[in-house]
């Protein structure tokens, strides 16, 4: 006779009208499957050229940076890319009502309503005053197995901590979803913003030593202009650009420029001007 099994984890649960529904604890160890270890890419060429010529599936990014700076954007691109390529992707959403997202992504040339009505990318408004992170959890892996997603966005992992205040176990939580996704193949990107605008960042969570990658963008001041600048600060799956460049945001998306060499200090939001005017953007381009 079979000897029967159980599990000794704690599982998050929730009342609800049809009874008791449980979410069985995600351990990514007892989920494990072949897949390719293709290389993605956000389809701008510069981005790819900074990250060694794209992202391995079956890994984590983050994407950090003060609030406004692209981060979402950024995202957007890579589920962009994804669907032109036949894939599917899924998107949970924290920070921003549906329909504002919507029309954002739509006026920067990403219809993602057209995407949803394909069925090549699957959007979910995540409720941060309903949720448990098991609850998270299960609803991530369900729609990754059920749809075969490829990409996974979750933006922003502040209003994942935010919908959790009091668990102990975030980051534990956290860790077993990436490592899951990464056994499935998927390519995942999660965003987190930065408390400040200008000089010294910091972040409620700390998730930079779970993530295979993280691409940092920050604001700069330089010839009396704001602007934007990105770099790659760590990939664990292979070689990356260690340049800093300078990026802007037009009706077309994204739009990154050459290496900043002549300043120093980007990164802390206050440069050093070192060379002669160049290589920044040009303001008509």
């Amino acid at each position: 006779m079979p000897r029967a099994t159980f599990s000794v984890r704690l599982h998050d649960f929730i009342i609800s009208s049809g009874g008791i529904r449980v979410f069985p604890r995600l351990v990514a160890a007892e989920h494990r499957k072949p897949f390719a270890g293709r290389i993605v890419q956000s389809g701008i060429s510069a981005v790819d050229q900074l990250l060694g010529g794209g992202i391995v599936a079956g890994s984590s990014t983050l994407i950090i940076g003060p609030a406004g700076t692209g981060k979402s954007l950024l995202s957007l691109h890579y589920l962009n890319a994804a669907v032109a390529r036949g894939e599917r992707a899924a998107m949970f959403v924290f920070d921003e009502e549906l329909g504002l997202l919507l029309a954002r992504a739509k006026g920067l040339g990403i219809v993602l309503a057209a995407m949803r009505a394909k069925n090549s990318l699957f959007i979910e408004q995540m409720d941060a005053a309903e949720l448990t992170p098991g609850e998270f959890s299960h609803r991530v892996r369900a729609c990754v197995d059920r749809e075969r997603i490829r990409t996974v966005v979750i933006d922003s992992l502040n209003g994942y901590q935010a919908a959790m205040p009091e668990e102990q176990f975030l980051i534990l939580h956290l860790h077993e979803l990436l490592q899951y996704l990464n056994r499935q193949g998927a390519a995942t990107f999660l965003t987190v913003a930065q408390h400040g605008m200008i000089g010294d960042m910091k972040q409620t969570i700390d998730v930079t030593y779970l993530a295979d990658t993280v691409i940092m963008l920050r604001y700069f001041e330089a010839l009396g202009h704001v602007r934007r600048a990105i770099s790659v600060i760590k990939k664990r799956t292979g070689s990356h650009e260690d340049t800093i460049r300078e990026f802007r945001i037009n009706d077309g998306g994204l739009e990154v420029g050459p290496a900043l060499e002549a300043f120093q200090g980007v990164l802390r939001g206050v440069p050093t001007y070192v060379g002669e005017r160049g290589p920044l953007m040009r303001e008509d381009a």
